[in-house]
This record gives structure tokens, C-alpha cells and sequence, in this order.
């Protein structure tokens, strides 16, 4: 049975479009996911690099391993994962020079 909107357009109940709604939800889901992801990447990472003393390399691989797991679990995209070899590069980057740099000081 048609009704008639206030705006006197006439629409049928079940029958909205709703493909807006939806690709908003999954935008907010997928940034909920990378946050979250992101968030246990970084406390494995300094946990096990400062707090429990396991070193930095330790702390890097349980980053690795939680990015590919959220990776695979949810599916995520191309940029996704592009976005998580930029950081895993960084990370090697950083964790050879650092301790170069260190050497060269004392």
C-alpha cells in the first residue's frame, strides 16, 4: 500500500533506498576495524619491546602476525594491506638504525 510523505511524495514501506545507509556503515565499520587492528599492533609492539623486555624484533613480528590475522580474518583491502607493508618497511627501518646510531654514540 503506496503512502503519502509530507513532502506529498508517494512511497512504499520496505521499499527506501537505502545504498547510502549501507556504504556509510561499511566505511565506519572498515575504520573501526583498521583502528582497533592498529591499536593491538601497537600495544603488542611496545609491550613486548619495553615492558616485558623481550626486545624490539619481538615486538615487530607480534605486530606482523596481528596485522596479517586482522588482515585475512576481515578481508581487508588492497589498501589495507599496502598500508601495512609501508609500516612494516618503517619499522625495519627504524629498528636497524636506531640501534646503529646508538652504537656510533657510546
Amino acid at each position: 500500500m503506496a503512502q503519502v510523505s509530507a513532502h506529498g511524495e508517494h512511497s512504499e514501506h520496505g521499499h527506501m533506498d537505502i545504498r547510502d545507509q549501507k556504504d556509510t556503515f561499511h566505511g565506519f565499520l572498515s575504520a573501526t576495524v583498521w583502528t582497533c587492528g592498529h591499536i593491538a599492533q601497537l600495544v603488542a609492539l611496545l609491550t613486548l619491546g619495553f615492558a616485558i623486555g623481550m626486545g624490539f624484533w619481538a615486538g615487530f613480528a607480534a605486530f606482523v602476525v596481528i596485522g596479517i590475522a586482522v588482515g585475512m580474518l576481515f578481508r581487508m583491502s588492497g589498501v589495507y594491506w599496502a598500508a601495512q607493508i609501508v609500516q612494516w618497511v618503517l619499522l625495519v627501518v627504524g629498528g636497524l638504525i636506531v640501534p646503529a646510531l646508538a652504537g656510533m654514540m657510546g
